[in-house]
């Protein structure tokens, strides 16, 4: 079974959160979890935050164990981009774009019931 998490509109830009997404893709959550603990940057720090969401959802919804949890994929969408305009020399403006990205995290449980009843 399949849970998922996603946070929207996260004030960074998704090239940033993606390099931390691609660390723990294909890891199991709890190990994720404690990797994501020790990446000195405010992307690992929303993406853990995301990661536990969907573990809590996993574990309150669907009823499953946290031990048996993948993180399946974990990625990073464009999302809406905040303008504004930078002061200039002889009355103009620059643009200024600051990014916001949706941070999805997807997690599959790999106990042995799920697997055979895929087959």
């Amino acid at each position: 079974m399949e849970v998922q998490a996603l946070a929207k509109y996260v004030r960074c830009s998704p090239k940033k959160v993606g390099q931390v997404t691609r660390v723990i893709q294909g890891r199991p959550a709890t190990e994720a979890l404690e990797l994501l603990k020790f990446i000195p940057r405010k992307t690992a720090r929303l993406v853990r935050k995301t990661l536990a969401s969907a573990v809590a959802n996993a574990e309150n919804n669907h009823r499953l164990s946290s031990s048996n949890l993948i993180v399946k994929c974990a990625f990073a969408e464009q999302g809406s981009m905040i303008k504004r305009m930078r002061p200039a020399s002889r009355g103009s403006g620059h643009p200024i774009h600051k990014h916001t990205t949706h941070i999805r995290i997807i997690l599959s449980d790999n106990s042995p019931a799920a697997t055979a009843a895929a087959e």
